[in-house]
Parts: C-alpha cells; sequence; structure tokens
C-alpha cells in the first residue's frame, strides 16, 4: 500500500466525517465541511491528511501557538486518527512526523498532546514516539460553555 500525505481540502468532509466517528466523535459531511471552513481561515491551523489508493485513511489536526512564557511556538496536535482497517501499518507515525516537521517550520519548539486516558493504545504509540505522559507532573484543567 502506497500512502501519501497532504492537505486535507473541503472535499475530504465526507470520509474525514467518517474517520471522526472512528475517533469517537460521530458527526455528518454538512457539519464536517464548515468546521473545514474555519481551519482554512487560520493560518495557525494545519490539516495533513494521509490517502492509499484515492481514499482518505487517516488525518492529524495541529495548531500552533505563540508561547508568553518561553520562546518560541507551542504545537498542539489536536486529533489523530487512522481508518480502523489501516492501523499498525506506519501511517499514524508518518502523520505525526509530518506534523512534527510542520510543527518545527513554524518555530514551534515542543509539541503537545492530550489523549482520553481510556486510549491505552494509543498512549503507547504516543510514548513509542518520545512524548511523556506528564499527568503527574502537570494538571489539565477544561470548562466547557
Amino acid at each position: 500500500m502506497s500512502v501519501q500525505l497532504r492537505k486535507i481540502v473541503s472535499d475530504d468532509a465526507k470520509r474525514l466525517a467518517v474517520l471522526l466517528g472512528q475517533l469517537g466523535y460521530p458527526t455528518d459531511e454538512a457539519t464536517v465541511r464548515e468546521r473545514l471552513r474555519g481551519w482554512a481561515d487560520d493560518p495557525a491551523s494545519h490539516l495533513l491528511g494521509a490517502e492509499a489508493d484515492g481514499v482518505l485513511i487517516g488525518v492529524a489536526a495541529l495548531h500552533t501557538m505563540p508561547a508568553l512564557e518561553t520562546d518560541g511556538r507551542l504545537g498542539r496536535l489536536l486529533a489523530l486518527v487512522v481508518d480502523e482497517h489501516h492501523r499498525g501499518q506506519g501511517v499514524g507515525e508518518s502523520l505525526v512526523s509530518a506534523v512534527e516537521e510542520l510543527a518545527r517550520a513554524t518555530g514551534c519548539l515542543r509539541m503537545e498532546i492530550t489523549s482520553s486516558r481510556h486510549r491505552v493504545r494509543t498512549h503507547e504509540f504516543y510514548q513509542r514516539l518520545g512524548y511523556e505522559d506528564r499527568c503527574p507532573v502537570s494538571a489539565r484543567f477544561l470548562k466547557t460553555f
């Protein structure tokens, strides 16, 4: 299987909705298409897709932001999903590597990833890529509006 990485475009909305459903965030094509408009207008936000045989099989969402407390920028991997039929074949690692390269190119000095505690295999994947679970050191607070 040959995989090409590319930018996500609005025509990916239908397939992206399927992938987001596999990630645990069910949605529909129209909603994804609207979300993609917001991403397209934000120069600090990047969506990379993995395509095989003309089908979108993975996506990684990166947002970069300037840091105030230190020099440089912070990159945040907001979402990563590979189609359930293509997992374990290096697609996720390729997407993360491409996101890291893009983050470095935009001045990021570090990357942050958050992931629900129930995603044990995902955490093992991130650790294999050199990420540390910092929750014992740094708390994460969230408020929903």
